[in-house]
Protein backbone atom coordinates (compact mmCIF):
# COMPACT_ATOMS: atom_id res chain seq x y z
CA UNK A 1 0.00 0.00 0.00
CA UNK A 2 1.61 3.13 -0.97
CA UNK A 3 2.49 6.10 1.49
CA UNK A 4 0.58 9.27 0.43
CA UNK A 5 3.49 11.75 2.83
CA UNK A 6 7.19 11.31 1.70
CA UNK A 7 9.40 11.13 5.06
CA UNK A 8 10.24 14.80 6.52
CA UNK A 9 13.67 13.92 6.36
CA UNK A 10 15.36 10.75 4.53
CA UNK A 11 16.74 8.02 5.93
CA UNK A 12 20.73 8.65 6.18
CA UNK A 13 20.00 12.18 6.97
CA UNK A 14 21.85 11.48 10.55
CA UNK A 15 24.79 8.89 9.32
CA UNK A 16 26.02 11.18 6.79
CA UNK A 17 26.89 13.18 9.17
CA UNK A 18 29.44 13.10 11.54
CA UNK A 19 28.60 13.56 14.92
CA UNK A 20 30.01 16.99 15.48
CA UNK A 21 31.55 19.37 18.51
CA UNK A 22 28.67 21.82 19.64
CA UNK A 23 29.91 24.68 21.77
CA UNK A 24 27.72 25.99 24.17
CA UNK A 25 28.73 28.75 25.50
CA UNK A 26 32.17 29.54 26.92
CA UNK A 27 31.88 27.44 29.82
CA UNK A 28 30.32 24.42 27.93
CA UNK A 29 30.80 22.29 24.73
CA UNK A 30 28.69 18.74 23.63
CA UNK A 31 30.83 16.39 22.54
CA UNK A 32 31.14 12.51 21.62
CA UNK A 33 31.87 10.29 24.49
CA UNK A 34 34.94 8.81 24.28
CA UNK A 35 35.97 5.41 26.41
CA UNK A 36 38.37 8.10 29.11
CA UNK A 37 34.65 9.37 30.13
CA UNK A 38 34.12 5.88 32.16
CA UNK A 39 34.58 7.59 35.51
CA UNK A 40 32.46 10.23 34.70
CA UNK A 41 29.90 7.74 33.83
CA UNK A 42 30.15 5.61 36.65
CA UNK A 43 29.87 8.37 38.96
CA UNK A 44 26.88 9.71 37.06
CA UNK A 45 25.10 6.24 37.28
CA UNK A 46 25.75 5.82 40.42
CA UNK A 47 24.11 8.86 41.83
CA UNK A 48 20.58 8.09 42.76
CA UNK A 49 18.65 10.67 41.43
CA UNK A 50 20.23 10.08 37.60
CA UNK A 51 19.57 6.21 38.72
CA UNK A 52 15.69 6.93 39.72
CA UNK A 53 14.61 9.49 36.62
CA UNK A 54 16.96 7.76 34.28
CA UNK A 55 15.66 4.04 35.70
CA UNK A 56 19.23 2.29 34.88
CA UNK A 57 22.44 1.22 36.84
CA UNK A 58 25.56 0.86 35.67
CA UNK A 59 27.44 -1.94 37.31
CA UNK A 60 30.95 -2.29 35.73
CA UNK A 61 33.36 -1.61 33.07
CA UNK A 62 31.88 -3.48 30.47
CA UNK A 63 28.57 -2.43 30.86
CA UNK A 64 30.49 1.52 30.87
CA UNK A 65 32.13 0.65 27.22
CA UNK A 66 29.33 -0.79 25.87
CA UNK A 67 27.16 2.10 26.58
CA UNK A 68 29.67 4.31 25.14
CA UNK A 69 29.53 2.35 22.09
CA UNK A 70 25.87 1.94 22.05
CA UNK A 71 26.03 6.03 21.24
CA UNK A 72 28.25 5.37 18.36
CA UNK A 73 25.71 2.55 17.41
CA UNK A 74 22.85 4.47 17.61
CA UNK A 75 24.02 7.68 15.79
CA UNK A 76 24.42 5.03 12.44
CA UNK A 77 21.41 3.55 13.16
CA UNK A 78 19.42 7.02 13.10
CA UNK A 79 17.73 6.04 16.68
CA UNK A 80 19.48 8.24 19.31
CA UNK A 81 22.29 10.76 19.50
CA UNK A 82 24.02 11.20 22.68
CA UNK A 83 26.76 13.90 23.72
CA UNK A 84 28.51 14.56 26.86
CA UNK A 85 28.36 17.95 28.32
CA UNK A 86 31.93 19.20 29.14
CA UNK A 87 33.37 21.73 30.96
CA UNK A 88 35.64 23.80 28.05
CA UNK A 89 38.33 24.42 30.65
CA UNK A 90 39.33 20.93 31.00
CA UNK A 91 36.79 18.85 28.76
CA UNK A 92 35.68 16.90 31.39
CA UNK A 93 32.63 15.00 31.22
CA UNK A 94 29.79 16.47 33.76
CA UNK A 95 26.75 15.50 32.28
CA UNK A 96 24.72 14.00 28.99
CA UNK A 97 22.21 15.83 26.31
CA UNK A 98 20.52 13.55 24.00
CA UNK A 99 18.06 12.83 20.95
CA UNK A 100 16.53 10.03 21.56
CA UNK A 101 13.57 8.20 19.84
CA UNK A 102 14.91 9.94 16.82
CA UNK A 103 11.94 9.21 14.37
CA UNK A 104 13.43 10.85 10.94
CA UNK A 105 10.19 10.42 8.98
CA UNK A 106 8.49 12.60 11.28
CA UNK A 107 11.31 14.88 11.39
CA UNK A 108 10.92 14.64 15.09
CA UNK A 109 13.07 13.28 18.49
CA UNK A 110 12.95 13.90 22.13
CA UNK A 111 15.35 15.87 24.31
CA UNK A 112 17.01 14.32 27.23
CA UNK A 113 19.81 15.52 29.70
CA UNK A 114 21.22 14.89 33.33
CA UNK A 115 24.23 16.65 34.89
CA UNK A 116 26.15 15.13 37.56
CA UNK A 117 25.55 16.63 41.32
CA UNK A 118 29.03 18.62 41.45
CA UNK A 119 28.03 20.33 38.46
CA UNK A 120 23.62 21.82 39.22
CA UNK A 121 22.92 25.22 40.20
CA UNK A 122 24.35 26.94 36.96
CA UNK A 123 21.99 26.05 34.49
CA UNK A 124 23.95 23.39 33.03
CA UNK A 125 21.20 21.28 31.91
CA UNK A 126 19.42 23.53 30.14
CA UNK A 127 22.17 25.48 28.65
CA UNK A 128 23.07 22.16 26.61
CA UNK A 129 19.75 21.50 26.17
CA UNK A 130 19.04 24.93 23.85
CA UNK A 131 22.56 24.27 22.41
CA UNK A 132 21.40 20.51 21.01
CA UNK A 133 18.09 21.63 20.10
CA UNK A 134 19.36 24.80 17.95
CA UNK A 135 21.24 22.23 16.52
CA UNK A 136 18.45 19.55 16.10
CA UNK A 137 16.34 22.61 14.21
CA UNK A 138 18.92 24.33 11.98
CA UNK A 139 21.28 21.43 10.74
CA UNK A 140 19.27 18.18 11.50
CA UNK A 141 16.31 19.90 10.16
CA UNK A 142 13.86 18.00 12.96
CA UNK A 143 10.71 19.59 12.66
CA UNK A 144 9.60 19.00 16.41
CA UNK A 145 12.00 18.35 19.54
CA UNK A 146 9.99 17.12 22.80
CA UNK A 147 10.53 16.44 26.15
CA UNK A 148 9.24 13.89 28.65
CA UNK A 149 9.66 14.29 32.60
CA UNK A 150 7.88 12.80 35.40
CA UNK A 151 5.20 14.84 37.38
CA UNK A 152 7.41 14.32 40.47
CA UNK A 153 10.52 15.70 39.04
CA UNK A 154 9.81 19.58 38.65
CA UNK A 155 13.66 20.53 38.39
CA UNK A 156 13.30 18.89 34.68
CA UNK A 157 10.58 20.70 34.31
CA UNK A 158 12.01 23.72 35.35
CA UNK A 159 14.71 22.99 32.56
CA UNK A 160 11.88 22.45 29.91
CA UNK A 161 10.28 25.96 30.50
CA UNK A 162 13.78 27.41 30.35
CA UNK A 163 14.67 26.20 27.20
CA UNK A 164 11.47 27.18 25.47
CA UNK A 165 9.39 24.31 26.03
CA UNK A 166 5.94 25.29 26.66
CA UNK A 167 4.17 22.24 28.29
CA UNK A 168 1.55 20.37 25.86
CA UNK A 169 -0.42 18.36 28.81
CA UNK A 170 0.08 15.40 31.14
CA UNK A 171 0.15 11.87 30.48
CA UNK A 172 -1.60 9.90 32.96
CA UNK A 173 0.59 6.61 34.38
CA UNK A 174 2.64 6.66 30.79
CA UNK A 175 6.57 5.53 32.50
CA UNK A 176 7.06 2.73 34.52
CA UNK A 177 9.63 3.65 37.06
CA UNK A 178 10.98 1.58 40.18
CA UNK A 179 8.59 2.90 42.50
CA UNK A 180 5.48 2.27 39.76
CA UNK A 181 4.01 4.34 37.41
CA UNK A 182 4.45 7.80 37.22
CA UNK A 183 2.48 10.57 35.16
CA UNK A 184 4.68 12.18 32.72
CA UNK A 185 4.65 16.09 31.58
CA UNK A 186 5.24 16.55 28.05
CA UNK A 187 7.00 19.12 26.65
CA UNK A 188 7.74 20.55 22.90
CA UNK A 189 8.97 23.03 20.52
CA UNK A 190 8.45 23.66 16.99
CA UNK A 191 11.30 24.24 14.42
CA UNK A 192 8.90 27.66 13.47
CA UNK A 193 8.71 28.39 17.28
CA UNK A 194 10.71 31.85 17.87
Amino acid sequence: MPGLVNPALPAGALRALTQPRLVVDDDLTLRPWRADDADAIRTAFATPDIQRWHMRSIDGDDEVHQWIEDWTTSWHAETDAGWAIARTSDDQAIGQASLRSLALFAAQAQVSYWVVPAARGARVAARATRALTHWAFEVLRLHRVFLLHSTANPASCRVALNCGFPAEGTLRGYMLHTDGWHDMHIHARLHTDL
